[in-house]
């Protein structure tokens, strides 16, 4: 299947993710169908896709007219069988439980026309691992979205085992015609690339945190107003370039051995995750949130990445 083959793409799952690729992909001029469990949760998200077609229209990057279409273009289905018969593309954005995907992939084997590519969101497993089931070996493929998908700009791209050069091709080319920044992954691996590098980020700063060298609102301030500040314009190998690679070398050989290389995540971190403290959804975790504090960082860190997002990719 060729790019100009794409018409319908469906997409199952309407949470934090699901809800975000389909927006997505109506903005790109494709016809989607979101598929969940429940109307219940289907109109939950209706209700974000309008509210977040309504914030691009007014920081113009898309037309009030052009945000009508792209909502037009998005309809819903509760039955899977329904959500995929005619469906070109497909991308499975469910919990990150192996287990729930294998048989939803399986189910899509079945249900979804030969020529249909799966895709998965998966943020760390294997898709050789829980598609293997499937009779379309050569169409499975990996495209890991960031939160939140329908602003952060970049999308992994990760091959199988047995995924075809075409699969993992037509999805580069359909993420970079609805504005994403595709991320072509060489080598099939758990985290894939983005992840493996944030763990190995927050390792280093729950590990400071635990160790009482800096607050969490600190460590916070430090990263957004030094790494974050410089890696939104220039990646760490280029970074390190700039730098001098001399000068690199000689740090990292003085704090490699001094650094965290635990294989369990700190003590105090996971009692705090034990006692039920997960951050925004239960109101406590690094920071203590009421419902309306948190609807005001998520407002501000979208504001902010929209304006990253229009000055670096848009």
């Amino acid at each position: 299947m060729k790019l100009a083959d794409v018409r319908s793409i469906s997409v199952i799952g309407a949470g934090i993710m699901g809800h975000g690729i389909a927006q997505v992909f109506a903005v790109g001029g494709y016809n989607v169908c979101l598929n969940d469990v429940t109307p219940e949760i289907l109109s939950r998200a209706l209700v974000r896709i309008r509210e977040n077609l309504r914030i691009f229209n007014e920081n113009g990057f898309i037309t009030s007219q052009e945000a009508d279409a792209a909502y037009a273009r998005i309809r819903t289905e509760s039955n899977l069988e329904a959500s995929v018969r005619d469906a070109d593309i497909v991308v499975e954005a469910i919990k990150e439980d192996i287990e729930l995907k294998r048989a939803l992939f399986n189910k899509l084997d079945a249900a979804c026309p030969e020529r249909t590519v799966l895709a998965s969101n998966s943020s760390s497993l294997l898709i050789s691992d829980f598609a293997s089931g499937t009779k379309r070996q050569d169409r499975v493929v990996l495209t890991h979205w960031y939160n939140p998908p329908h602003i952060v700009p970049a999308v992994e791209v990760i091959r199988g085992a047995h995924t075809s050069q075409e699969t993992a091709d037509l999805l580069y080319d359909l993420l970079k015609k609805v504005k994403k920044l595709p991320i072509r992954i060489n080598k099939e691996i758990p985290g894939y690339l983005l992840n493996r590098i944030q763990m190995a980020l927050s390792r280093e700063a729950w590990y400071l945190w635990q160790a009482g060298v800096a607050s969490a609102e600190d460590i916070d301030l430090a990263v957004k107003g030094s790494l974050g500040f410089r890696l939104a314009s220039i990646g760490p190998l280029l970074t390190s370039d700039l730098g001098g690679q001399d000068t690199w070398c000689a740090v990292s050989k003085y704090l490699f051995p001094l650094i965290s290389d635990a294989h369990e995540p700190p003590e105090d971190y996971v009692k705090m995750v034990d006692a039920g403290n997960l951050g925004m959804k239960t109101g406590k975790g690094f920071y203590d949130y009421t419902e309306e504090e948190w609807k005001a960082v998520i407002e501000k860190r979208d504001k902010e990445f929209l304006q990253r997002l229009k000055s670096l990719y848009w």
